[in-house]
């Protein structure tokens, strides 16, 4: 196993890392990672290369790449980096992004054999009991650290709706679904993923 993180690092794709030691004993294994794209729309833009490139380059040193299309938090919308609420979506234009995005990511990353994962967080998130959600997951979060996140501080001038204000535990629900059902323990992403 190369030794992924210091290549990563050096070409500028680490900003922040939790536990760095940790981070390289996890690495000096095959392991498996995951960043999440949102479906808000058919194609990806540029600003979805340098997570993609992360990918590539964790694929190439024998790491296992999960692309999570976020078909369940594209329904709620992401708050952060924008100063409005994105426009809601239908189930059924969710799922023709999901597809367009599955062709283009495979141009990028070989997902046969299982080397890379795609999922989507509609088949855990969309079926979740909201009670229950609210007692098991919930209770565990503070309000005034999720309101401390940049990603909501800036919408918070503009105005945050509740739906956005979920978005951070559903992105936080499915790392936990993802460390039980596919043995992934790390997520790699941009700033609003810290």
């Amino acid at each position: 196993m190369s030794d992924v993180f210091d290549i990563l690092k050096e070409r500028g794709f680490v900003a922040q890392a939790t536990d760095i030691d940790e981070l390289k004993l996890y690495l000096s294994k095959p392991s498996s990672c995951y960043i999440g794209f949102d479906p808000t729309a058919d194609s990806l833009h540029v600003g979805s290369l340098v997570p993609i490139m992360a990918l590539a380059h964790m694929q190439r040193a024998g790491h296992r790449p999960i692309v999570v299309v976020g078909g369940g938090t594209g329904l709620v919308g992401d708050p952060s980096g924008k100063t409005e609420m994105r426009q809601m979506l239908t189930l059924e234009k969710i799922r023709e992004n999901v597809e367009a995005l599955k062709v283009q990511l495979s141009r990028f990353l070989d997902f046969g054999d299982s080397k890379a994962l795609m999922v989507n967080n509609a088949d855990w998130l969309v079926d979740l009991r909201y009670i229950d959600f609210l007692r098991d997951i919930g209770k565990h979060f503070s309000v005034n650290r999720m309101l401390a996140a940049e990603s909501y501080k800036i919408r918070l001038e503009t105005g945050l709706n509740f739906i956005e204000f979920n978005y951070m535990l559903l992105q936080s629900y499915d790392f936990y679904h993802l460390a039980k059902a596919c043995d992934c323990c790390l997520q790699m992403g941009g700033d609003d993923q810290w």
